[in-house]
């Protein structure tokens, strides 16, 4: 079994595949031709800064994630054929923000609706959770304060999990999830990728988002707890004011949000890596998870996320589909020979 590099995300019709030189994203579209495009990226990990170290590096992979994902997804949509903002009036505050920092209209908003995910994902994970644990022990400073408010978190979020996975909308997406996981296993598998062979393997994979997902949810269990005993028993911490209490309990969970995510994803890399009873058991809960996040997909689906994985390995170039897309029907193929040559590549070993 070979190891891939390459990592990815369903957006909108389509797959992103991401890798250590950059970005290659490919979109059934409307009319139903597959469209791609490609983006040089080398991650702030590897060029050998303080940024690639343990830990740190894991918050930089969270943050690129990120920002990737909210990019790739508004940019997914205009190649479908659909402008996310061509009908949306920008309001007088989103004007105002433009003309202050000089981006337009569009930045603003992807600004406006990055801040607003953020605010939703840490109400619904961090503030939520953190409320209902003291609502449930009032003053009461026991130290199961913590993995109760660690289980209630993770109730929230299975619970977010199935309620969206009942629109239509994120199913497909669920389902091109499960495509770009069938296309790596099938690589890692060194078998030939053709949609036939990758509808052969599994839609789980040990380093999917929604691993690493659950990984911060168990880690924060372990961290919150030993940062609770250490001020309450360590420092002699204790505040009678309740609301004061909870503000404090609050802001230190928001402080160690990146410790947290540069521990898990040091675990999720270890996990990956390893193939034992212990690290089986460790990637168990995420792998679960996935029969929510992904879907089975089907061979056309299978088709689009092997074309963004080709031009993420460079083993094929964006010109070989987009000449196949823009071509009248009757001359695709021989478009698609000019682009590229007439021999394709053997995949390359990672």
């Amino acid at each position: 079994m070979r190891r891939c590099a390459v990592g990815g995300q369903a957006v909108m019709e389509g797959v992103m595949m991401k890798s250590d030189e950059g970005i290659a994203m490919a979109v059934r579209r409307s009319d139903g031709k597959i469209v791609t495009s490609y983006e040089k990226q080398t991650t702030l990990a590897k060029k050998g800064t303080f940024l690639g170290l343990p830990v740190i590096r894991g918050v930089v992979a969270l943050y690129e994630s990120l920002s990737t994902g909210l990019r790739t997804t508004t940019e997914s949509a205009k190649m479908y054929g659909e402008d996310l903002f061509e009908d949306e009036e920008p309001t007088k505050f989103e004007k105002w923000l433009s003309d202050k920092f000089g981006k337009s209209v569009e930045s603003v908003i992807l600004g406006v609706g990055a801040v607003l995910g953020v605010a939703l994902a840490v109400g619904l994970f961090v503030f939520l959770p953190v409320l209902l644990s003291s609502l449930i022990f009032g003053e009461d400073k026991s130290i199961w304060r913590s993995l109760v408010e660690g289980l209630l978190r993770v109730a929230i979020y299975v619970g977010y999990l199935l309620a969206v996975s009942g629109i239509k909308d994120m199913r497909r997406l669920f389902m091109y999830h499960g495509a770009e996981h069938k296309t790596i296993a099938c690589y890692e598998a060194e078998e030939e990728l053709t949609p036939a062979n990758a509808m052969k393997h599994k839609r789980l994979h040990p380093r999917c988002g929604t691993n690493y997902l659950f990984l911060v949810m168990a880690v924060s269990i372990f961290v919150l707890t030993i940062v609770d005993v250490v001020f309450q028993y360590g420092f002699g911490i204790e505040i009678e004011n309740r609301a004061l209490a909870f503000l404090f309990r609050f802001g230190i969970r928001i402080l160690l949000i990146p410790l947290i995510a540069g521990l898990s994803y040091e675990v999720l890399r270890w996990a990956a890596k390893k193939d034992n009873w212990f690290t089986k058991a460790v990637r168990a809960p995420g792998m679960g998870l996935q029969l929510i996040t992904t879907k089975e997909p089907t061979e056309d689906m299978i088709e689009v996320a092997m074309a963004a994985f080709y031009i993420a390995m460079g083993e094929r170039t964006c010109e070989y589909y987009n000449s196949i897309a823009d071509a009248p029907e009757e001359t695709g193929e021989e478009a698609a020979e000019a682009a590229e040559p007439s021999e394709e590549p053997e995949a390359a070993d990672t």
